[in-house]
């Protein structure tokens, strides 16, 4: 009985761990809680600003709202801004952005809007410390040279930037290599999101197990999903910064308040913080 006892406490022990999260560095995340931060910038999919667009970061800027967008890296090694695997639903072709060079890319317009999937340097120019800026790395294709040459450009950028993504091998990368960057764990319940990943990779993530490998400085979570056990755990145990994704209407947002103290959203403007 006594052994079972222990094995059950190590146990314990070994999964609190596993959802360790940084909270010494929370003051860095202020900027973020003064303003909304617009989901792929204050776009329209139906108007001549679409998601992750030129335009729609534009806009963000001009109204004042922080942005996060998307990285991917071409096969000709530019990263660009965009958020899908495969250019299907925003650009009208069955073809994966990661076996595309530039050069292709560049044929291709957001929805009806003329507007052109950016590169990232040039998205960098036009935000220009501005307003916050939260940068998901993606995991498709060559993640880990995507994160390398996404660190390198932003080594050069002179504004206000954390960065973020599923894959916590982005985030290890990031720890190694980039120590004074905040970066953060995004998640959500992969069961209630028919993740494509097998089930102990989707138990691993939605219960938030890798974080003691990439001591993310915030969890950047479905904020459907607030009350998943080990979320919940995590902020109790370990008060990271928490990061909502992504709310689409004011009900949501004041709902959204209880657990979280930033906030990323699309489909409808919010008031004024």
């Amino acid at each position: 009985m006594i052994t079972l006892i222990v094995v059950l406490v190590i146990i314990g022990v070994m999964y609190c761990l596993s959802l360790m999260a940084n909270h010494s560095r929370k003051e860095r995340m202020q900027p973020y809680r003064e303003v909304y931060i617009a989901h792929r910038g204050l776009f329209d999919n139906t108007g001549d600003a679409p998601e992750n667009s030129y335009k729609a970061f534009e806009k963000a800027v001009q109204q004042g709202y922080g942005i996060e967008l998307d990285v991917q890296m071409t096969t000709d090694g530019r990263l660009v801004v965009f958020h899908d695997e495969n250019l299907n639903r925003m650009c009208n072709a069955n073809k994966k952005l990661y076996t595309l060079g530039y050069e292709e890319l560049k044929n291709y317009t957001l929805k009806d809007s003329g507007e052109h999937i950016p590169l990232f340097e040039d998205v960098l120019e036009l935000i220009d410390g501005k307003v916050p800026l939260v940068v998901e790395i993606k995991s498709e294709g060559n993640w880990k040279e995507t994160t390398k040459r996404t660190a390198r450009m932003l080594d050069d950028y002179n504004g206000l930037y954390c960065v973020e993504s599923f894959n916590p091998g982005v985030l290890l990368w990031y720890r190694r290599n980039r120590p004074e960057v905040i970066r953060g764990q995004l998640s959500m319940d992969y069961f209630k999101h028919n993740s494509e990943y097998n089930p102990v990779i989707n138990f691993l993530m939605t219960n938030l197990m890798c974080n003691i490998v990439s001591y993310p400085d915030f969890i950047a979570y479905d904020h459907r999903q607030k009350n998943q056990l080990s979320y919940r755990i995590c902020r109790k145990i370990y008060n990271p910064e928490n990061v909502a994704w992504t709310i689409k209407s004011h009900e949501e947002l004041e709902e959204a308040g209880e657990v979280f103290g930033c906030f990323i959203f699309d489909s409808f403007i919010p008031k004024e913080k």
